[in-house]
């Protein structure tokens, strides 16, 4: 069998999965059979965004600083990039970082985590009538397709309570707003409610596609076409095999074991399984939960010593599964949160907010992994090399998915604004060309 004869569509795939033929990820034939599909160069790559809400303290993760006041007493430990050293409690993410680029010189001027949180997601300053549209939304318009069975931007587990900005579809309307998969990871209303059969559910779908229609002729607007289309995409979703993307019961639980039986390990699962469907843009968080995440005033060490654990498990892993299956090179990772920590260590044992100096790691593809960019100073308290501005980040990102960061979408207001700020530079030896 030639490689050429192995490129199958992603309806193939679902069909094939409705079947039964593609429900073990144990199967050699089928191993092979995706790493040649995935590396198919006509495939579009996909993001995992890992976000840290809260804001991760990168003296205590990525930008260690041992001997100095400001250190605490977290140690380093070597990685796989000779001169790398990263905290003691991410030892699977220190033995992966040759597939990984850290970034040490992150800043910006938003220190409210309301504010900062939604410049991270769209790189613009969150003031003014403009509803600026969060990066997943932006991925999801450019990488997605029309008949997709499966929406282009899904977000697990987010904390949206003060961060709704964060993960709005903006300007481009709730056609491009994500899945939000819950706490529970799962998503609502999938299956009918008990004791109503297959043909009372599709002549129900079928009535309210019909008033559907006839409301949109005779209300053309924006808004309607919109909710009319994400019902459509909704219902679209309940008659596929691709729900079934959604259910981390038909894997292994030998490797549900290894991301972590935790909200976060089990997301980064789900994640690759939604990229390994064609989802463009899949975000998981980390934090924001009822013990405020990685927004650490007091018992810092504690808190992200716990939180580390969790995130090493769930993130190597993923890096792994991503790899075995030949999605590695198509699927650019992100490491952030919306800012950094101060250095300082204050009267309970935490860390503040710090806008000024902070980390963020890329990976994957489209990103020319072992390197470092940028340095802080001893005590971390300022950048000494290369800074590096959430625009340029995002720039980036567009930059390794294949994205034009610079081609522009009509906005709320009418004049056409950039996918990134156009002040934003792409860090250039970051990106592996095509």
């Amino acid at each position: 069998m030639s490689p050429s004869s192995l490129h199958l569509s992603r309806r193939d795939w679902l069909r094939l999965s409705a079947a039964g033929v593609a429900g073990s990820s144990l199967s050699g034939w089928l191993g092979r059979l995706a790493a040649v599909a995935a590396g198919d160069a006509r495939r579009r790559r996909s993001c995992i965004l890992l976000w840290m809400d809260g804001g991760p303290s990168q003296t205590d993760t990525f930008d260690l600083k041992p001997g100095h006041a400001n250190g605490g007493p977290f140690k380093e430990i070597a990685t796989a990039v000779p001169g790398t050293r990263i905290s003691e409690h991410l030892p699977r993410v220190a033995r992966r970082m040759d597939r990984l680029a850290l970034v040490r010189s992150m800043n910006s001027k938003e220190g409210d985590h309301r504010l900062a949180a939604a410049y991270a997601h769209t790189g613009y300053p969150q003031r003014g009538p403009i509803q600026y549209p969060t990066l997943g939304a932006l991925v999801a318009k450019e990488a997605g397709t029309e008949d997709a069975d499966l929406p282009a931007f899904v977000s697990v587990a987010p904390y949206r309570v003060s961060n709704s900005r964060a993960h709005s579809p903006g300007f481009l309307g709730p056609r491009f707003a994500p899945l939000v998969v819950g706490e529970d990871l799962g998503v609502q209303n999938l299956t009918p409610h008990a004791g109503v059969g297959d043909e009372h559910v599709e002549a129900r779908l079928r009535l309210v596609e019909q008033m559907q229609h006839e409301f949109v002729a005779g209300h053309p607007s924006a808004a309607a076409a919109s909710h009319q289309t994400a019902y459509e995409r909704a219902a679209r979703l309940m008659r596929t095999a691709a729900a079934r993307a959604l259910d981390l019961d038909r894997e292994p639980g030998r490797l549900r074991d290894a991301y972590g039986r935790n909200k976060f390990g089990q997301g980064c699962l789900l994640a690759r399984r939604l990229v390994e469907h064609g989802v463009p843009f899949v975000e998981v968080s980390l934090g924001g939960d009822d013990s405020n995440g990685w927004d650490t005033h007091s018992n810092n060490f504690e808190r992200v010593r716990e939180l580390s654990q969790v995130l090493d498990a769930g993130w190597a892993t993923l890096v792994d599964d991503l790899k075995d299956r030949g999605l590695f090179d198509s699927t650019v990772l992100v490491w952030m949160g919306e800012f950094g920590r101060t250095p300082t260590i204050n009267a309970d044992k935490g860390r503040d907010h710090f806008p000024s100096a902070w980390s963020a790691v890329l990976g994957g593809g489209g990103i020319k992994g072992g390197q470092v960019v940028g340095k802080t100073s001893a005590g971390g308290e300022a950048i000494e090399e290369r800074p590096v501005s959430v625009p340029d980040l995002l720039a980036t990102i567009c930059r390794a998915l294949g994205i034009d960061p610079n081609k522009s979408n009509q906005s709320n207001v009418g004049r056409p604004i950039a996918l990134v700020d156009k002040a934003g530079k792409p860090l250039e030896d970051l990106v592996a060309s095509s």
